[in-house]
């Protein structure tokens, strides 16, 4: 005598605008269990119910809550085939990752629907190809907001208590103009487009998705143009050539190379560049995907930072005034870039060592009476009393002519680069 020992299948259904299809459905009808949240379990034509009614046919129906241990404690039991219902495309930021986690990937029969997101951008006319999709679900929202700070094309997947009005008065002023997709697939559906004051002062149902676009970027001479292309360059560390400067004030690429290993910019990440300069540095990681906030007392110097973000299409916010005063309103950073300090270098780093998140690199060029040892020692101790771990590196590039023969040219002025990283 022998018996099936096989695990039972899993069918994960997509719940969106359309009606179900015939596969679905004849999945849903050969269940022995049906899990799904109440909306999802009524497209359906099912309702939550107790112990499993009579009758071979008949599913064991349990609904899908905040808590999924219950659900995932069925499935595990379930002695038949088994059906979860989940919106839109349940492999895109939905449970399939749970469920493979769980079960194993092999067991999953994944039916999606179209995502929220798609349907999102089909709303508002728009590809998305070219768009980058975050989440504030069950997470800290930050990053979310440093994208849709960072590029021009984000959509993102909120969560009760940072909705499309929070996120919305996190991003007034910056030029952006807000689509809230609400409950799509279901009979009270809408869609609503307006800048972020608006969207901030309405209320709005769950679920929903917020596309967040800078139509400032997508125009070319008054005519629409492809948005900026959403990518990682294939360099970083651009030639000084590459940037707008005055007399040779700029960090060297060298320099700039180890600058930005240490810091260490990303999608998701807030940079200050503090005494930015020509704003080399910021502007190179906005170019990594970070969302930047450059800060001069010199209002020249916020001009070149201007003109080289717009020569490299990146966003980048420009605070003219003197630091650290000038940081006082700024949101926390991840990481933060001393490039030049106006004579408060201990003031500037006690604010930027507490409220960095992650990283702090303190460029010091390595000619008196700009790094003598005691400036050195204040980076260093700064950032170490901080609960930092410290680094201190002396960075001094020679670079060689080759044509014609070899021949050193004169070094670059040394730079002392004090980094410091949160364990």
């Amino acid at each position: 005598m022998t018996s099936d020992v096989r695990p039972r299948r899993i069918a994960v259904i997509g719940i969106g605008p359309s009606p179900l299809s015939a596969r679905a459905a004849t999945l849903i009808a050969d269940a022995s269990l049906v899990v799904g949240a109440r909306r999802h379990l009524a497209a359906a034509g099912l309702t939550p119910q107790g112990p499993p009614p009579p009758g071979p046919a008949a599913p064991r129906v349990v609904e899908l809550r905040g808590d999924l241990e219950p659900a995932l404690a069925a499935l595990a039991g379930a002695r038949g085939p088994s059906v979860v219902l989940a919106s839109g495309d349940p492999g895109f930021f939905g449970i399939v990752r749970v469920l493979a986690g769980r079960f194993g990937r092999h067991r999953l029969e994944v039916l999606p629907a179209v995502s929220s997101v798609g349907a999102a951008f089909a709303a508002a006319g728009l590809p998305w190809d070219d768009a980058l999709v975050v989440s504030a679900h069950g997470r800290d929202p930050d990053p979310a907001v440093h994208a849709c700070l960072a590029h021009p094309k984000v959509a993102v997947l909120t969560q009760p208590g940072f909705g499309p009005a929070e996120l919305a008065a996190r991003l007034d002023g910056a030029g952006r103009r807000l689509l809230v997709a609400e409950r799509l697939g279901e009979p009270d559906q809408r869609v609503v487009e307006g800048d972020p004051k608006a969207i901030a002062a309405a209320t709005w149902a769950d679920p929903n998705v917020v596309l967040v676009l800078d139509e400032r970027r997508a125009l070319a001479g008054g005519k629409a143009a492809a948005w900026p292309p959403r990518r990682t360059p294939a360099r970083w560390a651009l030639p000084e050539t590459a940037f707008e400067h005055r007399d040779g004030m700029i960090t060297k690429s060298e320099v700039r190379a180890l600058a930005l290993a240490r810091l260490g910019p990303g999608v998701g990440d807030l940079v200050w560049d503090v005494g930015a300069g020509s704003g080399s540095v910021g502007i190179e990681c906005a170019r990594l995907g970070a969302a930047v906030i450059a800060v001069d007392r010199d209002p020249l110097a916020c001009k070149l930072v201007s003109a080289n973000a717009c020569r490299h299409g990146v966003a980048v916010r420009l605070v003219e005034g003197v630091a650290p005063g000038a940081l006082a309103g700024l949101p926390d950073p991840d990481a933060v870039f001393v490039g030049g300090s106006g004579g408060e270098l201990a003031a500037i780093l006690q604010v930027v060592a507490a409220r960095a998140r992650r990283a702090v690199v303190v460029a010091l060029t390595a000619v008196e009476p700009h790094a003598r040892p005691e400036r050195v020692l204040l980076a260093a101790r700064s950032l170490a009393a901080a609960g930092m771990e410290v680094e201190t590196v002396r960075v001094r590039a020679s670079r060689f002519e080759t044509a014609g023969g070899l021949r050193e040219s004169l070094a670059a002025n040394p730079v002392v680069l004090v980094s410091g990283a949160r364990p």
